[in-house]
């Protein structure tokens, strides 16, 4: 060790390092195209490797020695460090370096056979005091494992650092106890931050699941998915292993990001407070293949949407057909919580067709095999009071496809045999009402009017006229884009389902029938019948109650009639009654006078004399009558 006493430092000129020693260098070592002019002696009583190197070689050594180290751990720069711990020079262990310098003793065989406390030991040392016990220590020495897997996974650097960071995520924070060195600070029990030992006043926020998120995004590809392995294997809940890729991926494959923006969280959440650094290169092809093996079988909105942004990306990245059969599978088994804007998923390749119908026809498949007890034809007794149809998850994937054939309808390169096969994908009992399909096809033949009748009729074959609302039929029967034979069946339903729709009400139903039949299970047809007319049975209901307010009209119009005819009578008796009152003969009579018969020029003058009084006297009986009379009106 006397070189190694009289070292006083190192310096570089070029691609050399130099060492400050009275003696001269006898031995140099290259490390990635870097030349260290060194001594034997030092390296020799610390490095194993180098021991070995140094016997090997035959004959005298005289001069320089010369010795090439390949792949080495860390290359030229922790190689300067182990030289530095040979020399005697203090070495400072960091999170970011112990992981080199761990494989880099390894490499070098820097054990105890060649003197105590050398390298690996206190390498090994730090590792698992510092690092295991740390979260951001063990991110931060994951991240520096890229480069020395192979090495790495052989002292099992790797697998305790995965190992202690699913112990850190799986267990509550609030349990760590005292000190916490998990969040870089100690904590007193009380709870508060401490500083120098003395309590701040200040709390440490709630961690909620999701605090790990982040920190964990930090790392490359292989690690990520060996850190979900080992989080699996602890116990870790789907969901949060579901989340935590949900987040990775949606960080390193930008087109996920952009189609689900709003979807990912507002704020960043991570307890490391430090500085980390991305991966260098991502493969996202690569990224997607293995995330896609690793999720968890889950359903939900979020979840199915998350499925179908995966999807899209898989078809621009061109994905192997295990992975994209994969994600159309898991798809199209939780069809019905997918939104119509997932479902538009352009197509990328030389397809004429602005949609990838293909795909979105596959999923449908996927969902009808998922679904157990899909039968081609209705079951009455699925239908429950207060649910309405689209509760049911198959009529929801029946209204999506409606919307989705709609919207693209009005692609004109999309065959007419693609709408058909995507509308027949389902069962009949699928849709209650074909009021969607309908709309669909109306939107095609309207961007489609170069197709023949015989076109038309083929794709309306699909529908049943039967299970049209009116609004539908009324548009329908005036609907000139639909073959004259079409229209005419639309009529024909439309004028027999009116006929068993008022026949059945004014027969079997009323107000409350309908709600009793479908709780006892009484006519399962009737029951199946009552839900499938739909409007059809209200515009019944409504007629009946015009029929019985137009009965109460005609009997108010008989008594009217019958009371007018009464009046017409009293009339006709008031009247009868004044015409004998004003005659002469009676005037005379009452006044005891004789009429003579006089010719008629003089007959004034004799009605003239009878004076005034006896008029006054045959005016007021005769008003009193009248007002008689005019009561009875």
């Amino acid at each position: 060790m006397a070189p190694a006493a009289k070292v006083t430092g190192f310096y570089r000129e070029g691609n050399d390092w130099f060492c400050n020693a009275s003696l001269a260098s006898d031995f140099t070592v290259v490390v990635d195209g870097v030349n260290f002019h060194l001594h034997k002696f030092p390296l020799m009583s610390r490095c194993g490797r180098i021991d070995k190197i140094l016997d090997s070689a035959q004959g005298p050594h005289e001069g320089t020695f010369l010795t090439t180290l390949e792949d080495f751990p860390g290359g030229s720069d922790i190689f300067f460090v182990t030289v530095k711990f040979c020399y005697g020079v203090r070495v400072e262990f960091t999170p970011r370096n112990i992981v080199m310098i761990y494989c880099a003793a390894d490499y070098l065989e820097m054990t105890e056979d060649y003197g105590e406390d050398n390298l690996l030991l206190k390498a090994d040392a730090y590792f698992h005091k510092n690092v295991l016990r740390n979260w951001k220590d063990c991110i931060l020495a994951l991240q520096s494992c890229d480069s020395v897997i192979p090495r790495a996974d052989k002292l099992e650097i790797i697998s305790k650092c995965l190992h202690a960071l699913s112990v850190m995520v799986c267990t509550d924070p609030s349990l760590f106890g005292w000190p916490m060195l998990m969040y870089g600070s100690l904590q007193s029990p009380g709870g508060s931050i401490l500083w120098n030992g003395i309590s701040t006043g200040a709390r440490i926020q709630t961690i909620e699941s999701d605090w790990w998120f982040e920190d964990i995004s930090y790392l490359s590809v292989p690690l990520f998915q060996r850190l979900i392995q080992a989080m699996e294997a602890r116990g870790i809940r789907n969901e949060n292993l579901a989340g935590a890729m949900m987040y990775y991926c949606r960080k390193y494959l930008p087109g996920l990001g952009r189609w689900q923006s709003g979807q990912q969280g507002g704020k960043t959440r991570t307890v490391a407070s430090f500085s980390m650094t991305t991966p260098a290169s991502v493969d996202e092809k690569v990224l997607l293949e293995s995330v896609v093996k690793q999720l968890p079988e889950l359903k939900g909105k979020s979840f199915c949407r998350f499925l179908l942004g995966l999807l899209r990306v898989a078809l621009i990245l061109g994905v192997n057909h295990t992975c994209q059969d994969s994600l159309e599978r898991r798809t199209g088994m939780q069809l019905d919580l997918a939104s119509l804007d997932g479902l538009l998923i352009p197509s990328y390749s030389d397809s004429d067709t602005l949609y990838n119908t293909d795909c979105v026809e596959r999923m449908i498949h996927h969902f009808i095999s998922s679904e157990p007890g899909i039968t081609a034809t209705p079951d009455p007794s699925s239908f429950e009071i207060g649910t309405s149809p689209s509760s049911n998850p198959l009529r929801r994937v029946a209204k999506l496809v409606d919307s989705y054939i709609a919207e693209v309808a009005s692609d004109v390169n999309l065959k007419p045999g693609k709408v058909r096969s995507l509308a027949e994908a389902l069962p009949e009992s699928s849709r209650s009402l074909h009021d969607g399909l309908y709309r669909a096809l109306d939107i095609y033949f309207k961007a489609h009017p170069w197709l023949s009748d015989k076109e038309k009729e083929q794709l309306c074959n699909i529908i049943d006229f039967q299970k049209l609302s009116i609004d539908a039929c009324a548009h329908a029967s005036q609907n000139e884009r639909l073959p004259l034979r079409v229209v005419l069946q639309v009529l024909f339903f439309e004028q027999l389902q009116l006929r068993t729709a008022l026949a059945g009400c004014l027969n079997n139903l009323d107000t409350e029938s309908a709600p009793a039949a479908l709780v006892t299970g009484a006519p399962s047809d009737m029951a199946g019948q009552i839900v499938q007319r739909d409007g059809w049975v209200t515009v019944v209901r409504e007629n009946q109650g015009l029929k019985v307010d137009l009965e109460r009209m005609k009997s108010r119009v008989g008594e009217l009639e019958e009371e007018f005819s009464k009046i017409k009578q009293e009339m006709r008796k008031v009247t009868k009654s004044h015409s004998y009152l004003s005659s002469p003969r009676f005037l005379a009579r009452r006044i005891g006078c004789k009429l003579l018969p006089q010719s008629s020029d003089t007959q004034p003058d004799v009605i003239e004399s009878t004076g005034p009084s006896p008029r006054s006297s045959v005016e007021q009986p005769r008003n009193s009558r009248h007002r008689k009379s005019s009561s009875l009106f």
